[in-house]
This record gives structure tokens, C-alpha cells and sequence, in this order.
């Protein structure tokens, strides 16, 4: 079980639980089509950003398998809120986690990314003692695989054709990293 003591600070960031202050910002991303292109869903309005963030809101901590840990990533001296970051606690008899993350664009090249997914790799392996932890995402996301590199993540898998993904059959990149790896990079 993984209830975080909140804001957890990074060097130049603090990741807390979803605010309801946070729509205008979470929606500044969700609604550009260039950041949903490799994500399962496609560009928000308003109106579906609001409801995804009440779902964030409620995604605190872990607590049993299935679970999922949502987190606004944030600079603090201005309170922008500049992407997220997630855990999902995919198998307890397993030890298994899933990283997740989307950022706002504005913010990009600054290392944001590398930072808050630090963090939360962090929780997953040091808190909740989690022995794999891995991601995924479209072969063609190029920023998205980089980012799990620049973590220590192997590439484990290239799904061809996995599965039909906005209309088309997609290819999917597999990243992990085990506990023991993640350990000796600390």
C-alpha cells in the first residue's frame, strides 16, 4: 500500500493530487490534438477535461492491485500545473507497476519529464517495494520512448500491428526496469 505524503518535492517541482483549480491548465494540454496523437484518447474539450479531472482527483494513492496513483506535476513558485505523471499498480502477486505521463508542450526540453518520472519510479520501487515497473507507448512516440531511456528503461518489446489504434493498426514499444537496476542507478 502507497499513501504519499504530499507535495512531493523533486529538485524544481512538486507532484501532488489533482485540485479542482487545476482545469484551466490541465485543459491548456488535453485540448491539443499534438499531445493526444499517440494516446488513447483523443483532444478534450472542456467539458470532457472536467471530468477526467474529477477521476484524478480520487486518484491519491494505492492502495490494492488495480489501483492508480494520478498527479499533477507543478512548478511552485508560480503553482503552473505542467503535466502529469501516474502509477498503476498492475499485479500485487507480481510486484508489478505501470509509469504513465503527459506533459504540457510549453514546458518541454527542460528535463520536466525526466524529473517528475524520477519521482514517481521512486515511489514505485522505494515505497511500495514494487519489483518491475513498466511503460508503454506507440512506436512512432518518439519523445515518449526517449524519456523512458533517459530513465534507465530497457526496451523489452516492439509490438508490431498490436493493436487498431485511432483507426489504423499501430505498433507499440514495451520499456521496464527492475528494482535491482533502478537501485543501482540511485
Amino acid at each position: 500500500m502507497l499513501i504519499p505524503n504530499y507535495p512531493i518535492q523533486t529538485v524544481r517541482l512538486h507532484l501532488r493530487p489533482f485540485q479542482g483549480s487545476d482545469l484551466d491548465d490541465l485543459y491548456a494540454y488535453h485540448s491539443r490534438p499534438e499531445v493526444t496523437r499517440f494516446l488513447y484518447w483523443n483532444a478534450r474539450n472542456r467539458e470532457e477535461t472536467q471530468l477526467d479531472l474529477q477521476r484524478k482527483q480520487a486518484d491519491t494513492s494505492l492502495t490494492a492491485e488495480g489501483a492508480y496513483l494520478s498527479l499533477a506535476v507543478v512548478l511552485p513558485e508560480s503553482a503552473k500545473l505542467i503535466g502529469q505523471v501516474s502509477l498503476a499498480w498492475r499485479s500485487q502477486q507480481h510486484q508489478q507497476g505501470e509509469i504513465g505521463f503527459v506533459f504540457n508542450p510549453d514546458y518541454g526540453g527542460q528535463g520536466y519529464a525526466t524529473e517528475a518520472a524520477q519521482a514517481i519510479l521512486a515511489l514505485g520501487f522505494a515505497k511500495l517495494q514494487l519489483h518491475r515497473i513498466y511503460g508503454r507507448c506507440d512506436a512512432r512516440n518518439v519523445a515518449s520512448y526517449k524519456l523512458m531511456e533517459r530513465l534507465g528503461m530497457r526496451r523489452e518489446a516492439h509490438l508490431i500491428h498490436h493493436e487498431i489504434f485511432k483507426g489504423e493498426w499501430g505498433d507499440e514499444f514495451v520499456y521496464a526496469m527492475l528494482q535491482v537496476e533502478w537501485r543501482a542507478r540511485q
